[in-house]
């Protein structure tokens, strides 16, 4: 469900967007952070903060040691031997 905020922004000649200090504040975005943008079906621009998962099961859960989780690091690690 969309809750309208009444604010408006226009993209400016680079192709950027500001998000307004009051939404980064409500959600807890930091100025620091990544986000990834998607398309849904209904062709509505979807943020989310990025979360790097596995490069092979796509855990987002789980420690990440050079983006591959634990589990796939012991089953790959199992497959050599």
């Amino acid at each position: 469900m969309l809750k309208a905020t009444g604010m408006v922004r226009r993209i400016d000649s680079l192709g950027r967007i500001v998000i307004p200090k009051e939404i980064r504040r409500k959600l807890g975005f930091d100025t620091s952070e990544s986000f990834e943008i998607f398309v849904n079906d209904q062709e509505q621009v979807v943020l989310s903060k990025y979360r790097p998962g596995c490069i092979f099961c796509g855990d987002v859960e789980s420690e990440l040691i050079d983006n591959t989780c634990k589990s796939c690091i012991a089953g790959l690690y199992a497959k050599i031997k």
